[in-house]
């Protein structure tokens, strides 16, 4: 194994994830293997920017430019929300205070990721989704005649069945999966170490059947095999987020060639908006759908509603006639769910 050019810092990193994070501050795996994606994320990024080997990359490469760059990669390219990228600079901060605290020298590399601000969110941001023609024109694109297809329809169609993040999806396990019940479920473990009950389709049941045949024969109900996995070194082991951000995006570039309706760039999380959308706009309730994707404060949940009445409002201006005197209560203004009666009716209280 070659020698990293700068000890300390993969010495602090290691350090952080086995002794820190598990032992003092008691985190759970789920929270640590966060922490590490991120990290690890962050790394590549330097690695394949100065196009050198990990074992190269220093304290001093990780400055307030490259961690900007990193950073504006997740929300644009990635297509994450400016929360996650808030998120992530966060947790590559905490990483950095404990790096201050057993080596004080380092202190002058975590000034350059201090000057790096955290985003300010739009005040009523519009969530992106895709409608279900083009939900459904991506889940044609796989070739299911070969292995790799199956997996990679079977897995888009569990993300937008359940509506899970893809770290949920790629923690689920055999065992979580229960046929036995009617509906049939899943069990997620989301944010925060809280686990919820999904309910599965009868079309995803079906997908599911198909891909245990060939991805787990013979394999018992129980198993803690994870249900998506790859095999390294002979032996199988989860599936990391890039691989499947990588073919994700594949699928809907190929999409997009057939059907308009379809975003320029398809990312995991899109399949958790356009299935929350979907169920909100055929009438499920905003406090079940918080239920649904686990959503700590039903706030958060509020950002399907307010697209909805953006989408509508924009279908009634577009219809419109600009001299038309309906034109003067098309203000946007008057749709943001903000509103202390549109939050009263969300909540049920009228």
């Amino acid at each position: 194994m070659k020698k990293a050019t700068d000890t300390k810092l993969f010495t602090l990193i290691h350090d952080y994830f086995k002794v820190y994070l598990p032992n003092q501050r008691k985190y759970s795996p789920h929270t640590i293997r966060a922490y590490q994606g991120v990290l690890e994320s962050l790394l590549d990024f330097v690695k394949n920017t100065k196009q050198i080997k990990l074992s190269k990359v220093t304290f001093e490469m990780i400055d307030s430019k490259i961690l900007t760059s990193f950073l504006d990669w997740i929300e644009h390219e990635r297509g994450c929300a400016v929360s996650t990228r808030n998120h992530r600079l966060q947790c590559i901060r905490s990483f950095y205070s404990y790096a201050v605290e057993m080596k004080p020298m380092v202190v002058v590399y975590q000034e350059e990721i201090l000057k790096v601000p955290m985003a300010k969110a739009a005040k009523s941001r519009i969530v992106e989704y895709m409608s279900e023609t083009a939900v459904k024109t991506i889940l044609e694109q796989p070739d299911t005649k070969t292995t790799k297809g199956l997996r990679d329809q079977f897995m888009m169609v569990f993300l937008y069945d359940t509506a899970s993040r893809i770290e949920e999806t790629l923690d689920v396990r055999l065992r979580d999966i229960r046929l036995g019940k009617e509906p049939a479920v899943t069990i997620v473990d989301g944010k925060g170490s809280k686990s919820r009950i999904v309910p599965l389709s009868e079309k995803a049941v079906e997908h599911y059947r198909r891909y245990r045949e060939v991805f787990h024969p013979g394999e018992s109900e129980y198993s803690g095999q994870h249900l998506f996995y790859t095999v390294r070194s002979g032996s199988k082991k989860r599936m990391c987020e890039d691989n499947a951000r990588r073919f994700i995006r594949a699928y809907g570039t190929a999409a997009k060639s057939i059907c308009s309706e379809v975003p320029d760039n398809v990312h995991p999380h899109l399949f958790r908006h356009s299935r929350s959308m979907h169920l909100y706009q055929h009438g499920m309730d905003l406090t079940l759908l918080s239920q649904w994707l686990g959503h700590a404060q039903l706030e958060t949940t509020l950002i399907y509603a307010y697209a909805d009445t953006e989408q509508k409002r924009k279908a009634i201006e577009s219809a419109t006639d600009k001299n038309s005197p309906l034109g003067e209560h098309l203000d946007a203004e008057r749709y943001i769910v903000d509103d202390d009666e549109i939050l009263k009716r969300l909540y049920g209280l009228k």
